[in-house]
């Protein structure tokens, strides 16, 4: 079973449009506007309250409870055209370290 994808960080980038990274290094602009409709979502329609997001363990979130599943982000962002793929380098064995022995 693959495991869902997790947001790590979220920018502003104007509008309704978030730049997005996730735990795999997958990062893309996603265009929020199609999802601004309904009760919960209504606040959001205000510029200045869409810029209070915050990553809530792993997707975007704003303080009335409004959320995006995480797998729908990821989707969206690979979708836009303009997704990346970095090395995570999170990702890399960690170096072992050297006991120190006891003179």
């Amino acid at each position: 079973m693959a495991l869902l994808p997790r947001v790590t960080r979220a920018e502003y980038r104007g509008g309704f449009c978030l730049f997005v990274t996730f735990d795999d290094g997958t990062a893309g602009t996603v265009d929020f506007h199609r999802w601004l409709h309904g009760p919960v979502f209504e606040p959001l329609k205000d510029p200045a309250y869409f810029q209070q997001f915050f990553v809530d363990v792993e997707t975007v979130a704003w303080p009335n409870g409004a959320d995006i599943a995480p797998e729908t982000l990821y989707e969206a962002a690979r979708e836009s055209g303009r997704a990346v793929r970095k090395p995570d380098s999170s990702r890399k064995p960690a170096a072992k370290k050297r006991s120190r022995s006891a003179r």
